[in-house]
């Protein structure tokens, strides 16, 4: 099956790590991953350039729902994604989830504890992994597991990306735990002061992703073994970054830590490799914290 040149190149520029894992799915699968990241990029888009395209944002929100309602909007991410919502049953609420996060963004919420937090996680990644888990055809008792797995992502995302956010005057954590490390903000200038309560505070992050991180993979057996290989991987490549930051959390104000496409590409291999043999390969994030 043929991919949108447009679906196709917003996935391809949006996740260096979901596209290039994702190309091991089946052709079938492949192209309905595609459909949905670029839906999820396309609105992500949106909220994240600078400055933040608020009228864009929601005239795509409006194309949605007059889609959802059975019109052709004329937009093929709309309308591929409607199509793909249709066909695999996605529950109309966790699309309104995923767009009430994305409007957050626009109207600079603040997350005071971790339950701000993860009601911003729940839309933004944690229904992804739903989506996921219905294009994939799962179980029901692998959803939480699905939901954990987009949580933890996106929790080292938001470590990865505390320089960036810092200077668009975002903070996805808890403001409590700041001040629990005596942090008044994570700019360069405050964290290069506080040394020892940044590394504490980067750690305690890690800590917590690596928790949910285990979580997520106590759910992959559920998962067949085809199917497996992108998502091993790309779970590998996130476990990657956790430990490079956690080494040195100076790192972030200096580079964005991605792992490099090589890189990706032979842990793909590597797990295909484990599937032929059929060998149960342990993952974990391995923090010393945990």
């Amino acid at each position: 099956m043929i991919v949108d040149k447009t679906i196709f190149t917003l996935f391809k520029q949006g996740s260096r790590t979901y596209f290039y894992s994702s190309l091991f799915f089946p052709t079938g699968v492949r192209r309905n991953v595609f459909i949905l990241y670029a839906f999820v990029r396309k609105a992500d888009n949106y909220v994240d350039q600078i400055p933040q395209n608020a009228k864009g944002f929601y005239r795509f929100v409006s194309l949605f729902e007059k889609g959802w309602k059975g019109e052709k909007t004329g937009d093929i991410v709309v309308d591929s994604f409607i199509d793909l919502a249709k066909e695999f049953d996605f529950e109309k609420k966790w699309i309104d989830a995923f767009l009430t996060s994305m409007e957050m963004d626009i109207k600079d919420t603040k997350y005071y504890t971790l339950d701000d937090t993860l009601k911003y996680i729940y839309g933004s990644a944690e229904v992804i992994g739903l989506f996921m888990a219905k294009v994939l055809g799962l179980p029901l008792q692998s959803y939480k597991h699905a939901q954990f797995l987009g949580r933890s992502m996106q929790y080292i995302n938001f470590i990865r990306d505390i320089h960036e956010d810092t200077q668009l005057n975002r903070l996805y954590f808890p403001r409590y735990e700041l001040e629990l490390f005596d942090l008044q903000d994570l700019s360069y200038d405050t964290v290069i002061r506080q040394k020892n309560q940044f590394t504490s505070f980067i750690h305690k992050q890690i800590e917590r992703y690596c928790g949910w991180q285990a979580w997520a993979e106590l759910g992959f057996h559920y998962i067949p073994r085809r199917y497996l290989i992108p998502i091993k991987t790309a779970s590998e490549m996130y476990n990657w970054t956790a430990r490079k930051i956690e080494h040195n959390p100076y790192l972030i104000y200096k580079v964005k830590v991605k792992p490099m496409i090589l890189q990706i590409i032979v842990q793909t291999f590597t797990n295909m490799l484990d599937v032929i043999v059929k060998k149960d390969q342990e993952i974990g994030c391995k923090s010393s914290k945990t």
